[in-house]
């Protein structure tokens, strides 16, 4: 197979996979990415959410509200700027967070151990460190990037 068809191949396969995933969740996606997003960044504005998601402010907004209403996000205020309210994830949030990346593992864990033999659970487990390396040098490529950007 040639590298372009692999990759549509594979693009296609592990696409399906993490909608398979996700629909595990109990909540829309884009809140849940929101979520995640503060998980991993610490406290963001909504602007700045609106500009990681890739979506306008105005969506953005009518998302942090519906992740408010639930409890899973609280204002904070930003010790450089005071007009600023970063949103943050409460304990409610994290706990909502870790509890459906746990449904989507559970679901993975149990196509894993249905789905394959053990020497395809094999193979799987050694083509991991290899979409490792495939994101890091996407991140080192994009790091380059951003560098050859600045002034």
């Amino acid at each position: 197979m040639d590298d372009a068809l692999l990759a549509a191949e594979l693009r296609l396969q592990l696409g399906r996979l993490v909608r398979r995933g996700r629909a595990e969740d109990p909540r829309p996606q884009a809140l849940t990415a929101v979520l995640g997003l503060l998980a991993r960044e610490g406290a963001l504005t909504t602007s700045e959410l609106a500009g990681a998601q890739r979506v306008r402010p105005q969506s953005m907004a009518r998302t942090v509200r519906a992740l408010e209403d639930e409890g899973l996000v609280e204002r904070s205020t930003d010790p450089t700027d005071g007009r600023k309210s970063p949103l943050v994830l409460t304990a409610h949030g994290r706990a909502a967070l870790e509890q459906e990346r746990r449904r989507r593992t559970d679901w993975l864990t149990l196509a894993l151990a249905e789905a394959l033999d053990p020497r395809e659970k094999q193979t799987i487990e050694a083509a991991v460190p290899l979409l490792a390396r495939i994101v890091a040098w996407d991140e080192h490529r994009a790091d380059g990037r951003d560098e050859a950007s600045a002034p």
